[in-house]
């Protein structure tokens, strides 16, 4: 009893803790990365890779280009990771195992057929920039291919491979099928202008892009 009268007799005469001074703590560098990608985007639609800075993003940023050059080492560097981050509204891939769904709705979902006008609109810009870039500038090409379709291919190809350990399909190459898959969708999607809106309307697109997804899961044949 006398020890605890004690403690609570130190305790009561003990300095109030201070809290420290100065500025408070600074955001991660997962929030700046993401902030910092998200203006870069903006910045390589209006002017293209070519026309686009690290100053200028750092200005547009509000930050020193000390920092933007610790966070992304060169503008490449930039732009492969907004393409990283724009592939997420192209092919929700990954995702959680084990959807109760029909496998064709579930791709339908991986390739967001069914996606508001808004966010479409939202999309395209960068694709538009990208298609250009990618004429213009040998490693924009190859970064593309790299880190956008190959990358793709290789999360989507992982997805049906589970999607076969699960019963669901049967194919022997995976990557292929990701491959052939890839290239009915995203063709019919983008279009040879490099833009949607050669279709006539989106109900007419999402018919054939939901085609396209049955022939891929049951072929053609009569009777199937």
């Amino acid at each position: 009893m006398e020890r605890r009268q004690k403690l609570i007799a130190e305790g009561a005469s003990s300095p109030p803790v201070r809290r420290p001074r100065g500025r408070p703590k600074a955001a991660s560098d997962t929030a700046k990365r993401m902030k910092i990608i998200a203006e870069a985007q903006k910045t390589f639609e209006t002017l293209g890779y070519g026309g686009t800075t690290m100053d200028l993003v750092a200005s547009r940023c509000k930050i020193s280009k000390q920092t933007l050059y610790q966070l992304f080492a060169s503008k490449l560097e930039l732009f492969v990771a907004v393409m990283a981050v724009h592939r997420q509204s192209m092919l929700a891939l990954p995702r959680a195992p084990g959807a109760d769904m029909p496998i064709a709705e579930e791709l339908a979902e991986i390739f967001m057929i069914d996606i508001d006008e808004e966010a479409e609109r939202e999309r395209w810009p960068f694709i538009q920039a990208l298609i250009l870039d990618a004429q213009q500038f040998p490693e924009i090409s190859e970064a593309l291919q790299t880190y956008g379709v190959d990358e793709s291919r290789q999360i989507l190809a992982d997805w049906l491979t589970i999607q076969r350990s699960e019963g669901k399909i049967d194919i022997d190459d995976t990557l292929s099928a990701a491959r052939m898959l890839m290239d009915m969708i995203f063709a019919a999607m983008v279009g040879p202008s490099g833009h949607a809106n050669y279709w006539p309307d989106r109900e007419t697109r999402s018919r054939h892009l939901r085609r396209c997804i049955d022939v891929f899961l049951n072929g053609v044949r009569p009777g199937r």
